[in-house]
């Protein structure tokens, strides 16, 4: 989304978001519901996609099939990919370079927990303990990829982040659930920010992502749920560790005395960890996998070269060999970072409703057929490393500058460091 005229530099713009993120005191206002809060679509996908698919970000995204801007001197898209739906774009600018359905509605796997981690990371500091008890891990679906939590033993936040992020563990996922209200309120949650986000194409049914009737999301809206996180440094942390020590059993020793021993945790990305078949992609800095029966295999991938920060999400790839989604999501990413700056853009990816600034004859490309909203939203995502999101609805075109201000400053990210800091396989 380009920059409001009215600022002239980006000091003032780090400015204004300073100050607005100092007077705004008030809980997030409530989006409006979307078709997805109330609906009940199904989790087994047809062959294939519908014909009227959202236009949220640019009436081209809504169409089915693949949507890309030939350009001199860019090659073609790979002819190989097999995902039923994938999206390129700029992790920046939220340009989309190419997309293939990319609001087709689909069961989401594990990648919905980026949704999760995105509307419930900032709740609680990284050192906080909890103590697990029996109904902390109630309800967790059979099959279900685990991290190995305990109950009755003690766990960090950070310990329970990193088994979602590393191990995609929905143990983990219920602890942190549990702490924030329980499941259903989770949901709510979840729901309410996926709405503010306008990733109207997800209905959130489980926090974790497991099968259930009536569970999608998109290939667009996932890229949304990432692009989101990454502006949080604590996320930025999680999905680009590749190992880690996850605490175990508490047992006595020789001496007597009571000792938690520890055990290794690997990413389960494999463009971040690596496989026989797949190598570590150069410029990978997270984000979120997953896999389950409905849902096959979904990934949603960030990577920086040369400056450019792109997102690739794949769902759902027909060619069923081992690693096949992260094959061409690089795939996806060696073309995006050929094509970026060079193709023209089939569509957006839309800011969070808090940062857009309305008017009376908005954007074709900023707002598509789902968003029913016709006023100014006075809002403003004011989202940290480990802050609350805050959002305040209030009238005046002051504040609907600085709530734009603060989404601009805050989407830049330090992924480049980030690449270069973390620890390789």
């Amino acid at each position: 989304m380009p920059a409001p005229k009215p600022m002239a530099s980006r000091a003032l713009l780090v400015t204004s978001a300073a100050l607005l993120a100092l007077s705004l005191t008030a809980p997030a206002a409530l989006a409006a519901p979307s078709p997805s809060a109330t609906a009940t679509p199904s989790t087994t996908p047809s062959a294939t996609p519908p014909a009227d698919m959202s236009t949220v970000g640019g009436t081209r995204l809504g169409q089915p099939g693949t949507q890309v801007n030939p350009a001199a001197g860019v090659p073609a898209l790979p002819k190989d990919i097999t995902g039923r739906s994938w999206i390129v774009s700029d992790a920046e600018s939220g340009e989309v370079l190419a997309a293939h359905n990319a609001h087709w509605r689909l069961p989401p796997a594990s990648t919905l927990k980026m949704l999760f981690a995105d509307t419930v990371l900032p709740r609680f500091p990284k050192s906080t303990p909890h103590r697990v008890v029996p109904a902390d891990l109630a309800g967790i679906g059979a099959g279900s990829s685990m991290v190995g939590i305990k109950e009755g033993q003690t766990y960090t936040v950070r310990d329970l982040w990193l088994g979602v992020f590393l191990r995609s563990g929905n143990d983990a996922v219920h602890v942190l659930s549990a702490m924030n209200g329980g499941v259903e309120q989770t949901v709510r949650d979840m729901q309410d920010h996926a709405d503010e986000l306008q990733a109207l194409d997800t209905h959130v049914v489980s926090p974790d992502g497991y099968d259930q009737p009536g569970q999608v999301s998109s290939a667009y809206d996932l890229s949304l749920f990432a692009r989101s996180g990454l502006q949080k440094k604590d996320f930025r942390e999680y999905c680009s560790t590749v190992r880690a020590e996850f605490p175990g059993d508490t047992t006595k020793n020789a001496k007597g005395r009571q000792v938690r021993g520890s055990f290794e945790i690997q990413n389960t990305n494999r463009l971040l960890s690596g496989d026989t078949d797949v190598p570590v992609y150069q410029g990978i800095a997270g984000v979120k996998n997953g896999n389950t029966t409905n849902a096959g295999a979904t990934f949603t991938g960030v990577a920086e070269r040369n400056g450019r920060v792109l997102l690739v999400t794949v769902m759902n790839p027909e060619k069923k060999e081992h690693n096949e989604v992260y094959k061409e999501t690089a795939k996806l990413f060696d073309w995006g970072f050929q094509a970026a700056g060079k193709v023209a853009p089939v569509g957006e990816l839309v800011p969070p409703k808090g940062a857009v600034v309305s008017s009376a004859t908005p954007s074709a490309t900023a707002v598509g057929k789902n968003d029913t909203s016709s006023k100014p939203v006075a809002a403003a995502s004011a989202q940290g490393s480990g802050g609350v999101g805050v959002a305040l609805a209030v009238a005046g075109g002051v504040v609907v500058l600085l709530a734009a201000a603060a989404f601009l400053v805050n989407r830049r990210w330090p992924l480049p460091d980030l690449v270069r800091r973390r620890t390789r396989p």
